[in-house]
């Protein structure tokens, strides 16, 4: 074939040689760029350690001045490697140089902002760590000072939450103290009179002094047991013991147990409603529950009143309720919440046989040990306590 600079064959192989050398050159260039660029960066690193305790502006700053430099020693070392002339080494560095200052400028701006949107985080959540609440200071922020101003305000709230529930617990056990003081205080008097009356023989009937003494002490070793019960709770050491029992039986015994209190106090006790639902719970401590509630609901009834029980499927999924519904003519509505708190007993003079008010928390603090839930209910002329429990498995 005749015409043009060469032969097929000559030609392809001058080809060849220029895609060699092109590719050699990109090499040659790749690895000046990646060491003038190394060396940037450990700079980088090691000055970031130095200055990993001062503000964020520094960092953000050392950052964007290790990304030029990296650029820079870079493209230094490449022309220096591509022998390029000093004028057009000047132009790149003029270049360079120029992005640079305003890299460096916007950086500096960036970190006054994220610093100045930290610290009044910082400020307002200093607030609610001083007992107030966190109010997140007005502006736009970036997605995590935004996403930390959102936990802080959660975090005050539960906060605020603690503190009240510290505040009613803390006034829970002054009345508690008062109280229990007043109820020692009234029946201790009345056995030292007794005792000095029996000592001195002015008695005109010791049979009946002590028979009384013998009632006052049974009740005080009821208090006594009753203060020991609630600390237990209190302190998570109630040990239980789970078995599986029908609440039929439960149920059956408790009546049984309350059955004389009833009719001394001339109410009537019905069973209604009590199916043979399985649960698994202590025996002994489910029987002081609604021994407890029994008792609270017929010395609250009147005579000629009616407590009535029942015991069936709740409304919830796997779940069994036993409701204690009495005659006492309602509660009223703004005490309802303090119902089962420690020593409380609404507005009736606090003298026997009111008891020290633990009854009621002590029913609260094993249901609950029992994964369960105690609530209570105004109905028509009286109100109604309902224990929530799991149902037996199967």
């Amino acid at each position: 074939m005749s015409g043009g600079t060469g032969s097929l064959p000559e030609r392809a192989v001058v080809t060849g040689m220029g895609m060699v050398a092109d590719v050699s050159d990109l090499a040659l260039i790749a690895l000046f760029a990646a060491l003038g660029a190394a060396v940037a960066g450990l700079g980088g690193a090691l000055a970031l350690r130095l200055l990993r305790r001062r503000s964020v502006a520094v960092s953000l700053t050392v950052v964007v001045a290790v990304t030029v430099a990296a650029m820079l020693a870079g493209t230094l070392s490449v022309c220096w490697a591509m022998l390029i002339n000093a004028h057009d080494l000047a132009v790149v560095t003029t270049v360079v140089a120029m992005a640079a200052v305003v890299s460096l400028a916007t950086s500096l701006l960036l970190g006054r902002w994220v610093v100045a949107r930290s610290r009044a985080l910082a400020k307002a959540a200093r607030s609610f760590g001083d007992g107030g609440d966190f109010a997140a200071p007005g502006g736009s922020a970036t997605a995590e000072l935004t996403e930390l101003a959102k936990e802080l305000a959660t975090t005050s709230g539960k906060l605020r939450a603690s503190r009240e529930r510290e505040q009613a617990l803390e006034t829970s056990r002054r009345e508690l103290v008062s109280w229990i003081s007043h109820d020692l205080r009234t029946p201790l008097a009345g056995l030292r009179a007794m005792a000095e009356a029996l000592e001195d023989g002015v008695a005109e009937d010791p049979a009946r002094y002590h028979r009384q003494i013998r009632t006052e002490v049974d009740r005080l070793n009821v208090m006594v047991g009753d203060l020991f019960e609630l600390s237990r709770i209190h302190a998570g050491s109630l040990a239980l013991t789970p078995v599986r029992l029908s609440l039929y039986d439960l149920v059956g015994d408790a009546l049984a147990g309350a059955d004389p209190l009833a009719r001394e106090h001339g109410v009537r006790l019905v069973g209604e409603r009590v199916e043979a639902v399985p649960v698994e719970v202590d025996g002994r401590e489910m029987s002081r529950v609604l021994s407890n509630l029994l008792v609270n609901a017929i010395r609250r009834t009147p005579a000629d009143g009616t407590v009535a029980v029942a015991a069936e499927p709740g409304p919830e999924p796997r779940t069994v309720v036993v409701s204690v519904t009495d005659g006492c003519g309602g509660i009223p509505e703004a005490d309802l919440p303090r119902v089962f708190d420690t020593g409380w007993r609404g507005t009736e003079a606090r003298t026997p046989p009111g008891g020290a008010g633990l009854g009621l928390a002590i029913v609260r603090g094993i249901v609950e040990a029992h994964a369960g839930r105690a609530d209570v209910r105004n109905v028509p002329g009286g109100c109604r306590f309902e224990v929530t429990l799991p149902a037996a498995p199967g």
